[in-house]
């Protein structure tokens, strides 16, 4: 369990880093979307609400969650 919420959390900051690229960023976001866990939701529900991310990419992080509520997870 330990490990997956390491994963989930360098996941998040790489989302998060707005030093990297944007598909990097990207990347992070669907791969949090992937997890498909409640843990991953709750991340990407924080990264849909974070400000300092551009709207583009919070609406991702937003699309994401939603499909992992839509799969039951």
């Amino acid at each position: 369990m330990s490990e997956m919420s390491d994963e989930l959390t360098k996941l998040a900051t790489i989302a998060a880093d707005m030093k990297l690229p944007a598909d990097l960023r990207n990347k992070a976001v669907e791969q949090l979307g992937n997890i498909s866990t409640h843990e991953a939701l709750l991340v990407l529900l924080e990264l849909a609400a974070n400000e300092g991310l551009i709207t583009k990419e919070r609406e991702l992080a937003l699309k994401q969650a939603r499909q992992i509520i839509k799969s039951g997870h």
